[in-house]
């Protein structure tokens, strides 16, 4: 008889958590003409590097590449470590930190953060190049933030999912039907020569006046000076027949609120007439002619700046200031490390030889 060996069934493997992602215009951003993913990349980078380029190369573009955020989700390292290492993929041609500038009111400038990576390690010349072209600069802008479902990194162990076909548009059952647009009658228009027709008491009807919208807007400031002040109160002969002298006034770059105080700063105690009193001072304070090259000349269109940041310290520069993506200061006490490094490295080789030689001579 066969035994029956009953077992719990299996779990379902847990969903990872989204990798938190940055605000639009800050986080990572891929840099071009790289090579394809292999099992071998980062193998000549030591484990702790590797680890963190292993997880960086994995993250879509817009992810957090803060310090705190990286290691929050690397449990091996702490801060400290994370920041080495990046500074590290920096030396090794696989990170470079730049700041854009996007803008801003009247004489503030805005700034947005990215991160550039490669999987492929690009030296100072090639980091250099692409950093002044305009492609980098438009990567730098902001963009708008990525949905929910795209936060989550795929697995660096995992084949890449492939996006499942949309569903057929028969298929969709719970669309709501769409209401039947009812076709509005129209009333046919007049004829343009057609004059209306009086009334039974042989009285003409009276013209409608023109509507606000087809007023132009030097009849318009000059209508609204009497609802501001009472002295300047205009009938609408007396605003057409001074529309075109402000007409004049705006035709030279002014604005309706210029005109506006022109007309009305430092009234008298009474205004006698308001017609003869506006006629002279669109007259005399009429403003000058100003070109329309000098204007846009004085004006440049704006240009994006782009400038890289140590890796370590997080300071402003040119690309050509910064080798490696480090600042003077930060490169030379990497370099001291690397030195000291390698010196006690060879320090400790030296003496296990000599340990193994000692060995050797020793009477058997």
């Amino acid at each position: 008889m066969a035994t029956q060996h009953l077992s719990p069934a299996l779990r379902a493997p847990a969903a990872s958590a989204a990798y938190p992602m940055a605000k639009p215009g800050y986080g990572k951003r891929t840099a071009p003409d790289q090579q394809a993913r292999t099992r071998h990349d980062f193998a000549l980078l030591p484990t702790r590097e590797r680890y963190v380029a292993g997880f960086v190369d994995h993250l879509p573009d817009g992810a957090a590449m803060s310090v705190k955020t990286l290691a929050k989700q690397l449990p091996l390292y702490g801060q400290q470590a994370i920041s080495t290492a990046l500074t590290a993929l920096s030396v090794a041609g696989h990170l470079r930190r730049v700041r854009c500038a996007a803008g801003g009111s009247g004489d503030e400038t805005r700034w947005v953060f990215r991160t550039f990576w490669s999987r492929t390690a690009r030296d100072n010349e090639w980091w250099n190049t692409y950093l002044a072209t305009e492609k980098a600069a438009l990567a730098a802008a902001p963009a708008p933030a990525m949905s929910a479902p795209d936060m989550t990194p795929p697995p660096p162990w995992g084949p890449a999912e492939e996006p499942l076909p949309p569903a057929p548009e028969s298929l969709d059952t719970d669309r709501a039907p769409e209401p039947t647009a009812v076709p509005q009658q129209r009333t046919p228009s007049p004829a343009p020569d057609a004059e209306p027709a009086p009334d039974a008491a042989g009285i003409a009807p009276v013209k409608p006046h023109a509507s606000e919208a087809d007023r132009s807007p030097a009849y318009l400031a000059l209508a609204r000076l009497g609802r501001n002040d009472h002295r300047l109160a205009l009938s609408a002969d007396d605003c057409t027949a001074l529309e075109p002298q402000a007409a004049q006034w705006l035709a030279r770059g002014v604005s309706i609120d210029y005109l506006t105080h022109a007309l009305t700063a430092g009234l008298p105690a009474q205004v006698d007439s308001p017609l003869g009193f506006i006629r002279r001072r669109l007259t005399d304070k009429l403003p000058p002619q100003l070109t329309t090259e000098n204007t846009r000349a004085a004006t440049p269109a704006p240009t994006r700046r782009l400038l890289m940041e140590c890796t370590d310290c997080g300071r402003p520069g040119q690309p050509e200031a910064l080798p490696d993506g480090l600042c003077r200061p930060c490169h030379t006490t990497h370099t001291r490390n690397e030195e000291h490094t390698t010196h006690t490295a060879e320090i400790a080789t030296v003496k296990a030889h000599m340990n193994n030689l000692r060995d050797l001579l020793k009477p058997v």
